[in-house]
Parts: C-alpha cells; structure tokens; sequence
C-alpha cells in the first residue's frame, strides 16, 4: 500500500496523464449531479438508465455505417454521434408511449431500455463475426474505459458540462415549475414538452460523454446517485442542485483517483463506489433527512410526548374530589 506521500501527490498534484482523466471525470460528476436533480424531482430517475442503453445501437449503426463507406468504424466522434441520435430516439420514443397511451412512464421506459439494448447487443454479435470486429473496441462503451481519456476528451466534457450548467441556470424557474407541477407550467404558457425535450436532451448529452468514462452500463449510477444524496442535506432546491453538483464531482475525483492508485481495479466501478460511499455518508448523517437526524428527532418526540402524558396524568389526579367534593 502507497506511503501517506503518493496518496497526498495523487489527490492533489498526480502526473499529467492522470491529472487530465480526474478532471475529465469530476466535470463529468458536476454535470451528471446537476442533470440527475432535476430528474429525481421530476420523477424519472431511470431515464438516464434508458438513455444509456438505448444508445447502444446508435454505436453499432455508426461503426457499421463508417465501414460501408470506407471510414474509419473506430472514429469516437462518428460512435458519438451515433449514440446521440440513438439516445435521442430512445428519448423520443419514451415521450410518444407516454403521451399517446396510457402507459405509465415506467412501463413506456422499461420498453425502450429493453428493446433498444437487445438490438445493440445483436449488433455487437454482428460486428464481433466481422473482419476486424473484434478489434474496434466497442465494448469499451459499455463497460467504460476512462485510462484511455485524451485531452479531445476533457475538451468535450468540459463543453457538457459548461453547457448543461447555462441552461440549469436559464432555465432554472421553469424547470422548477415543469418538476413539482407540469399542468401549472402548461396553464402559464410554457411549453411544457419543449422544456421536458431539453431537460432530456440536457441528459442525453451527459450519458453520451460519460460512455468513455463510467460506460453505459453505470453512467446511470452518475446520475442518480447525487441527487438523493444530496436531498439528505436539505430542502431548497438550490442548495440540492449545489450539493448534488459537487457531490457528483468529489465522487468522480475521489473515484478517478483511487482508479490510478489501485490499476487492477475498473475505474467505472471505483468511481460509482466513491459515489455509493458519499451516498451512504448521507443517507446516515444528512442534517435535514438523515437517520441519525430523524432518530434524535423521535426520541425528543418520544420524550416530550412522555413529559406531556405524565403532566396530564398528574393534573387528572389533582382534579380527583374527595366524597365531600372538596380537592384532594
């Protein structure tokens, strides 16, 4: 086990190339934190479950499309933009089930998430059967791959990130509306599925950065995690959207960084288990809806509620008159 010195260098002065994947990953965090809120209130926390799967054909279509014209079926930006039209088909397609029929959005997400992932695992089936197949690396997406992060990488993900905080701040007063109250947001004039399209089209571009890093099979944990753990903490909105950010990024730091210390261990799960740790940190010590926090709440209950029924007690007994009808 490294001496207190390599774990001092590694948090806070760790080599380039380490230095370059830890603030790729905690801006990550910062983003998926900031997206994730916004879905824990609105009451679809799986929907990055879904938009992560249903990206999974969109990487196989484009590496096969990439081929059948020559190009280069390895290209990220082409398996990007693959998994972005992808996602957002899966996205679209959750919306239409929901508003069309009477689905509820559970049901209407558990059938994209399912359909959409089993068609791009028979596309991988079909790739890896191809010359060269096997070589294009494409599972890197679902199980992440964050050690082979480059600067083009913390370029993009610092784009994300910087966008999905401009609009969590312009739109902050309707996204608000649109998660506690979507008919109230509708009676006011605001369109209230163009909001839901850009909050989930705010998602879709977090899931599809975080594929390089955390894959598609825990990038959802990314963007749950925080969240809860942040509302642990408080019950203002904007005070959520601060923890949630920074508890996503301290998970991806912490995470990133341990990753590097420890080679042998998947970055991706490091990283969701610094964010479980944080979670469960919270979930126990939360000042506002912590278990330590509601057990003292209702032993002082408990107590004043015994202070009370011993007082009445005592003023019954006083009220009690002796046969001539005098007190006792």
């Amino acid at each position: 086990m490294p001496d207190d010195v390599n774990w001092w260098n590694l948090l806070f002065f760790p080599p380039y190339n380490t230095r370059l994947v830890v603030v790729s990953v905690t801006l990550l965090g910062v983003a998926a934190g900031l997206a994730g809120a916004f879905l824990l209130l609105r009451k679809r926390s799986l929907m990055g479950d879904v938009l992560s799967h249903a990206t999974l054909p969109g990487i196989g279509l484009a590496f096969l499309f990439a081929v059948a014209i020559g190009s280069d079926g390895k290209s990220l930006p082409v398996l990007l933009f693959g998994a972005v039209l992808s996602g957002s088909a899966g996205m679209m397609v959750v919306l239409a089930i929901r508003r069309t029929t009477h689905l509820h959005d559970d049901t209407a997400m558990g059938i994209v998430l399912s359909v959409f992932f089993g068609f791009g695992v028979v596309l991988l089936g079909l790739i890896q059967e191809m010359p060269g197949g096997s070589a294009a690396g494409l599972e890197r997406f679902i199980y992440g791959k964050t050690a082979s992060m480059v600067r083009q990488d913390l370029v993009l993900v610092a784009a994300v990130a910087a966008i999905v905080m401009a609009c969590c701040l312009l739109l902050f007063k309707e996204l608000r509306m649109l998660c506690f109250d979507e008919d109230f947001t509708s009676s006011q004039g605001w369109p209230a599925l163009l909001l839901d399209g850009a909050l989930l089209g705010l998602v879709t571009a977090v899931t599809v950065v975080g594929l390089q890093a955390v894959g598609l099979v825990l990038v959802i944990a990314f963007l749950i995690i925080p969240a809860p753990a942040a509302r642990f903490w408080t019950h203002s909105l904007k005070v959520t959207l601060t923890l949630a950010a920074l508890m996503g990024g301290i998970s991806g730091w912490i995470g990133a960084s341990l990753s590097s210390l420890l080679p042998g261990l998947p970055a991706g799960s490091v990283i969701v288990l610094a964010a479980a740790s944080v979670f469960l940190f919270s979930l126990f010590f939360g000042s506002a809806r912590g278990i330590v926090v509601r057990v003292r709440a209702h032993l002082r209950l408990q107590r004043r509620t015994g202070r009370q029924h011993l007082l009445r007690a005592a003023y019954e007994l006083l009220e009690v008159t002796t046969a001539e009808g005098e007190p006792v």
